[in-house]
């Protein structure tokens, strides 16, 4: 258990750090009046998940820097599609952001969305990039670590349940797809689309095992209701040296696919009230207060900041490397 509170440790020496900063108290002259009243976000997922505790944070932090408030609408549906409609429908006056994760990139790269990203819809920032693990119950006995489940998993093939949440082609199934043709074994996976509902099945017993972010779940780590079995990285991070991971595991040719949540905005956006965000995004990113909460969503393990520019390259490479997945 000391290596999931570790991380914890570094949240005040963090937050000291960023507040000496001048960046982190800098804020932005309006451009031509904007933005002059609340800034909605939407969130394609619902309350209470990874992207709807980032969007908070992030609209918390914004609004220091611009001086009005950012308002969360949850739109879950669809493994993260069915928000869409509604944000393309909205005025293009920058008074409405998309914060959406890497299933952008999956759904371009199976065609499920009628837009290219980077053209139609663009990036403003990534505000995190992170890891995903499977977790048990610590009161499971049918396995009790990564070695034990494999074994149970290659005996009972599609007998163990695991709690997902996407659509075929997202970064979950495929890379949850891609563990088990390399580790020679079968998954009942099962989605959900709301957070809460995957960590009640896990906890309550429906499903033997979750998929999910570290830092999404830190809250059940940390209380003992969660146990991780696999981080899926090549190494061992310092956070979870207790924890297999992929080459120790025998795992090494399983690609470890990103969990990003990014704010976009649309294209016909005018250009100096993008710019003008773009600038926020950064400002905010540097706050004391932001660099607390990603630290304590364990962000802090990797890099997980990338401009609009920066933003663009890793897309495209996560783009192709779901095309290649779904070949």
């Amino acid at each position: 258990m000391a290596s999931v509170l570790a991380p914890r440790l570094f949240v005040t020496l963090a937050a000291l750090a960023f507040a000496t900063s001048s960046a982190s108290a800098q804020t932005l002259q309006k451009t031509a009046g904007f933005p002059e009243r609340n800034i909605s976000i939407i969130v394609p997922y619902g309350p209470g998940g990874g992207s709807d505790q980032v969007a908070r944070a992030w609209g918390t932090a914004m609004q220091k820097v611009t001086g009005v408030a950012y308002q969360v609408e949850n739109k879950d549906g669809g493994g993260g599609l069915a928000a869409l409609p509604d944000f393309l429908a909205r005025p293009k006056d920058g008074y409405t952001l998309l914060q959406h994760t890497d299933a952008l990139a999956s759904a371009e790269a199976a065609k499920q969305i009628d837009f290219k990203l980077g053209v139609e819809v663009l990036p403003l920032c990534i505000t995190q990039a992170t890891f995903s693990q499977l977790y048990i119950r610590p009161s499971e006995t049918r396995f009790k670590d990564w070695a034990s489940l494999l074994a149970y998993a290659k005996a009972k093939p599609g007998e163990v349940s695991l709690a997902n949440i996407g659509v075929e082609g997202s970064m979950e199934v495929v890379q949850v797809q891609a563990l088990e043709e390399a580790a020679g074994i079968k998954l009942k996976q099962i989605s959900f689309d709301k957070p809460s509902e995957r960590y009640a099945a896990l906890l309550g017993g429906h499903t033997d095992v979750l998929f999910e972010q570290p830092g999404d779940v830190i809250k059940f780590l940390e209380a003992g209701q969660m146990k991780p079995v696999l981080s899926l990285l090549p190494d061992r991070p310092d956070a979870y040296k207790d924890v297999a991971a992929l080459k120790d595991s025998g795992l090494g040719s399983v690609q470890s696919l990103q969990r990003i949540r990014a704010f976009w905005i649309h294209k016909d956006v005018p250009a100096d009230r993008r710019a003008y965000l773009e600038k926020a995004c950064e400002i905010a990113y540097n706050s004391p207060e932001f660099q607390t909460f990603n630290t304590q969503q364990l962000m802090h393990l990797s890099r997980s900041y990338y401009n609009a520019s920066d933003s663009i390259p890793l897309l495209k490479n996560m783009i192709a490397t779901y095309q290649k997945y779904m070949k």
